[in-house]
């Protein structure tokens, strides 16, 4: 698992490594822009769900448990970057499989 770290009194948020890169990409680049949004993810079965709003002028890391060169899943990272744009912001959704994939 690895952990998003956020604010000035480091709250700490739990993702699986392999979304968390995802979900670095798509913070980073919308940060890097410039803008805010909200980001919301569900943390247990029954519903219960946090949000966070996203501005780039709160300190921000990312740390993962493994390192690892993680391939991306472009369709998946549109579709999360997508999704950050909208007005109710980033929702967490399951990766797609590959196009590629797909095809017989």
């Amino acid at each position: 698992m690895g952990e998003l770290h956020y604010g000035m009194n480091d709250s700490v948020f739990e993702f699986e490594d392999r979304l968390l890169h995802h979900l670095k990409l798509v913070i980073a680049n919308k940060l890097r822009k410039g803008e805010s949004f909200l980001f919301t993810w569900q943390t247990s079965e029954c519903g219960a769900g946090s949000s966070l709003w996203l501005h780039p002028s709160i300190p921000l890391h990312f740390t993962f448990a493994n390192l690892v060169d993680v391939e991306i899943n472009k369709e998946w990272a549109e579709l999360l970057g997508f999704l950050a744009n909208r007005p109710g912001g980033l929702t967490i959704v399951d990766e797609p499989t590959p196009q590629a994939a797909q095809q017989p």
